[in-house]
């Protein structure tokens, strides 16, 4: 790898090797794309290491534009279509006569069913058939997700839930962005660092938690989609032999 570390290329290593064991344990292995930094790490390490893995991600209907310019640059980049999935056209037009178009700010549980919607019900869609799926979540992203196991038993959606960047630091993740010349979102240049729904991310001031910037007018124990819910204990899953790396 160009330019980057031995202890970066050992992380980047070391991931990958989680990335196959999982493939060899699980057989079917998706990744669900967030299309944050984490995300491209994780593309890059897919596509050139462990192709067999699919990759797919949800578009909402309210993504900001440099969302979709994203999408477009990585799967020319990699020669590959991300698989994209989309909320119920009829579930969706029914929350939006029931609620406002921006109904999910009158209230949290207004807001998980906006979330359900546009986010849950395609991921599990997306997820349907598959032993395993891929996140790029960090402990550093939050105290919730700081809980979290490298192997999961995901009772939402019945599968097994794999977080191989776990441990890895936010200047890990940028340095191998870089160290690569991978493309990323604009908006991270503009003080975004957690991008999701463009109603519901703002940028943030300096030394502001990274995603204080997601819904930022709820409480900050509320401020998760449904695809990682916030628990106090992770549900360890047993690690197959094969996973032990």
């Amino acid at each position: 790898m160009p330019d980057i570390s031995k202890e970066l290329r050992l992380r980047a290593e070391a991931t990958t090797a989680q990335l196959r064991a999982a493939l060899a344990a699980y057989k079917s292995v998706c990744y669900a794309s967030s299309l944050g930094p984490e995300s491209i790490v994780l593309t890059d390490l897919i596509c050139g290491e462990v192709p067999q893995i699919g990759i797919f991600s949800i578009d909402t209907g309210r993504l900001f534009p440099e969302t979709h310019e994203l999408i477009e640059k990585l799967q020319a980049r990699y020669g590959r279509r991300l698989r994209m999935y989309h909320p119920d056209a009829l579930a969706l037009e029914s929350w939006v006569d029931e609620n406002g178009v921006n109904g999910f700010r009158d209230s949290v549980e207004q807001r998980h069913g906006c979330c359900g919607i546009r986010k849950v019900q395609p991921f599990r869609r997306a997820v349907a058939g598959h032993g395993a799926w891929v996140t790029g979540i960090r402990r550093g992203h939050s105290a919730s997700r700081a809980l979290a196991a490298p192997v999961e038993w995901d009772p939402m959606y019945n599968l097994y839930k794999l977080s191989p960047l776990l441990d890895w630091s936010e200047k890990d993740i940028w340095d191998y962005l870089k160290a690569k010349d991978l493309p990323y979102h604009a908006l991270h240049d503009r003080g975004y660092p957690s991008i999701g729904c463009a109603p519901c991310t703002r940028a943030t001031r300096p030394g502001q938690d990274p995603r204080a910037g997601r819904w930022w007018w709820e409480r900050t124990e509320s401020r998760e989609c449904g695809l990682h819910p916030r628990r106090e204990v992770a549900i360890a899953a047993p690690v197959p032999e094969n996973m032990m790396v």
